[in-house]
């Protein structure tokens, strides 16, 4: 192994180097894109909860938020649920916002080393073949098979890097999938959360109309009616 990776000249070493950092960001993310330091269902049913009860507890609000990313998300939305909806809606995106960022870090690292392991690969490759013309021009080409020796081994860096690319990219597209289910998740759980508590929100109560005043005073413009005059005996005025 180590006389392929010598062979393969100076820019085995990047490739190295870049296949290093895919493997430790692919660990990491195996790690941190887990279900229970996401979106775990308990988090989701603690936040239906709270939103479902007209005080919320400090200690368990903090929980949720301090528990995971869809924790943190749903706590953001319990804490608007005074305010209106569409402030409250805001608020609850602005939060799931900062957990997507969270949810996508060192993908685009990994995005990076797909794109430049090929061509790191092909620039090994170009720089063996350039030894290999050099050498041809200086003492001819009496022995072929040196010459395809010499070949083959510039071509090594082309195999390691697409080896590098190929395998980098299955496990981004595989990362990138899983945060798209994620953020799909943080959506639905979201709307029915904000759906909840205003379901829940107290209304303020409508003022009841004003009654007619009764053996009071007259309505306004009584007093101003001119005065009828009442009929007398024999239906004429007195």
């Amino acid at each position: 192994m180590f006389e392929l990776i010598k062979s393969g000249g100076i820019m085995m070493f990047p490739l190295i180097l870049s296949s290093i950092l895919a493997l430790a960001i692919v660990i990491e993310r195996f790690m941190s894109l887990r279900v229970h330091k996401v979106a775990p269902q308990g988090d989701i049913d603690l936040a239906r909860k709270l939103a479902s009860i007209a005080r919320l507890p400090e200690a368990q609000l903090d929980e949720l938020r301090n528990s995971s990313l869809m924790g943190r998300v749903l706590a953001t939305g319990l804490e608007s649920r005074e305010l209106p909806r569409h402030i409250m809606k805001e608020n609850v995106e602005e939060a799931g916002r900062h957990a997507v960022h969270e949810l996508e870090r060192y993908l685009p690292a990994l995005g990076t080393i797909v794109t430049i392991a090929p061509m790191m690969g092909l620039l090994g490759t170009v720089l063996g073949m350039i030894g290999v013309f050099s050498a041809i021009n200086v003492a001819g080409v009496g022995n072929p098979q040196q010459m395809a020796g010499g070949i083959s081994e510039a071509l090594i860096t082309t195999v390691a890097g697409l080896l590098i690319a190929i395998i980098t990219l299955v496990f981004e597209r595989y990362f990138k999938a899983k945060v798209d289910g994620y953020v799909a998740t943080m959506e639905r759980e979201a709307m029915r959360l904000i759906e909840i508590a205003n379901s829940n929100r107290k209304t303020t109560p409508v003022p009841p109309p004003t009654r007619p005043l009764q053996g009071g005073a007259a309505p306004t413009g009584a007093a101003q009616r001119p005065a009828q005059a009442m009929p007398g005996r024999g239906g004429k005025l007195a």
